[in-house]
């Protein structure tokens, strides 16, 4: 059994190597093989106007009332990402018996900071408002995000201006999860980035560890020990350092199988022999208590 298992995953792997050679996205790969007996999706709901506004629910097949929430911002340093390639992320946490909302968000040119995380906000404030209709627990929210999506998801639970300019609070969370996300990144090293946040005159406001405060919701924070495009000393361990420093409840843990980009792939099934993602993640939100 154990040797069947390691056979399929060193096919597994092999498959994405492939893909990644051939120019085929390796996330297509990972939602082929993600089974779809799991969920129930409800695509392309509008949060906003613009076309980028608008997210899809994923429903456990068999759902619990008051089930837990997830909204999950994906990344691509504010450039790129789109919510069906993490189709994988959706089934993951609903296959958990957990809610899972995966949010569009209007992305550089078209928008710079701070435009983004307003989408964030507003996309956060309709799941607070409907996700009961979709068999989801208000008062059990959380967010979560894997790098420039951590970073969105971090802004939204330590920033209370922009959650306050959608009539929420970060005290309306019951948590949120970070998977090796950029916390603490100025002066911006990276040329994409760059313009995203109006270097080099980037307000020091844009980095979620200057909104640490008292009172913040409580964290889980993830990285890979060996990323090499978002530092997690300066980034995850500092702002674990930081939380726990005004008393937030933080959990932070470093994998050192996982690369940055495969970190948010140890959700998927075919990767999750790489580090037990998922287990952490769901323990953190069963252990969590509701707000």
């Amino acid at each position: 059994m154990a040797d069947s298992l390691a056979q399929r995953f060193t096919a597994v792997v092999g498959a994405l190597v492939l893909a990644l050679l051939s120019g085929c996205s390796p996330v297509k790969v990972l939602n082929a093989l993600t089974p779809a007996d799991t969920f129930e999706r409800t695509v392309g709901i509008a949060y906003g106007d613009d076309p980028r506004q608008k997210l899809d629910v994923y429903v456990p097949r068999q759902p619990h009332e008051n089930a837990p929430v997830v909204v999950f911002f994906y990344g691509g340093s504010w450039n790129s990402g789109a919510r069906e390639d993490y189709a994988f992320v959706g089934e993951a946490l609903a296959s958990r018996g957990i809610v899972a909302v995966l949010a569009d968000y209007r992305l550089y040119p078209q928008v710079r900071y701070p435009l983004f995380l307003q989408d964030g906000a507003r996309a956060v404030a309709w799941t607070k408002a409907h996700i009961r209709e979709y068999s989801g627990n208000p008062q059990r929210l959380y967010l979560m995000g894997h790098s420039s999506g951590a970073y969105n998801a971090a802004m939204l639970a330590l920033d209370p201006q922009l959650l306050g300019a959608v009539g929420m609070s970060p005290k309306e969370l019951s948590g949120w999860i970070g998977l090796a996300g950029p916390y603490d990144f100025l002066p911006i090293k990276n040329p994409d980035v760059r313009p995203v946040f109006f270097w080099p005159d980037s307000p020091p406001q844009s980095q979620p560890i200057n909104h640490v405060s008292h009172g913040a919701p409580p964290a889980l924070l993830i990285a890979a020990s060996e990323d090499t495009l978002v530092d997690p000393t300066r980034n995850t361990s500092g702002l674990a350092r930081k939380l726990r420093g005004v008393g937030v409840p933080v959990q932070d843990l470093y994998y050192s199988r996982p690369s940055h980009v495969t970190l948010v792939a140890t959700l998927s099934r075919p990767l999750r022999r790489l580090a037990p993602v998922l287990d952490q993640v769901v323990g953190f939100i069963r252990h969590t208590p509701p707000q």
